[in-house]
């Protein structure tokens, strides 16, 4: 059970998150073109979401039925949905829709400050809203959990990637689904060698928040998998 003692002590450390960030807030709105996501960043995160949205029909058994049916007879022709190009269209369309899930965790470093869920700022700012604290960030509090000029611009440059480099994609389904969709993709196709230091950033976890080892044990699962189901 949370003491007196350890409830000032939590609320002190608020107010100072608090004022850190506002602080931080001052200087990063001078530089925010500065902070725009960089081509590594777009690229790690679209071959992120390409890959989870074909994972979701990586074991359909369904057999579609190609072509039409001639006055000789011949049967329409079946290919599995698995290696289809229906199966790769449908994973594609909207695919940069899920970048706008994303939010920006400024206690993070590189690429690693984008991530899905509510960051431990925006956290620690809405727990002192609800404590009848009188945060001001120059938005109304219903827009909070908009997507930041950041996000959105990912989003942006995610969209004009994708059509850039759709026949490296379709290249990669087609023919080299046993190399791994971020390195066929980023590594060897879009980045030079100088552009590709944050495909080597792994989320390890803020041990000095409570809780972060069990979000770092998932997100690195699911990476994990991510990186498994991109060799298959």
């Amino acid at each position: 059970m949370e003491t007196s003692w350890q409830k000032v002590n939590t609320f002190a450390m608020e107010r100072f998150l608090l004022l850190c960030f506002m602080c931080m807030r001052s200087f990063t709105i001078a530089a925010e073109e500065e902070r725009l996501p960089n081509r590594c960043e777009v690229c790690k995160f679209l071959t992120v979401e390409l890959q989870a949205a074909l994972d979701k029909t990586v074991r359909s058994k369904e057999v579609l039925e190609v072509g039409a049916v001639l006055d000789t007879g011949k049967r329409k022709r079946k290919i599995k949905y698995n290696t289809s190009e229906t199966r790769l269209t449908e994973a594609v369309d909207n695919i940069c829709e899920g970048i706008l899930q994303y939010s920006v965790h400024a206690e993070r470093p590189g690429s690693l400050r984008y991530a899905k869920g509510t960051s431990q700022t925006m956290a620690t700012l809405k727990n002192l809203v609800h404590k009848g604290v009188n945060v001001e960030l120059g938005l109304p509090y219903e827009l909070w959990d908009e997507p930041s000029v950041e996000v959105s611009d990912m989003k942006k440059q995610c969209e004009t990637m994708l059509e850039q480099y759709e026949d490296v994609v379709e290249d990669w389904y087609f023919n080299h689904q046993e190399e791994r969709l971020e390195r066929f993709l980023c590594e060897t196709h879009i980045l030079n060698s100088s552009e590709q230091g944050c495909l080597q950033e792994v989320w390890k976890g803020d041990l000095g928040f409570k809780g972060s080892k069990n979000e770092a044990a998932r997100e690195g699962e699911a990476e994990r998998k991510s990186h498994h189901a991109g060799e298959l």
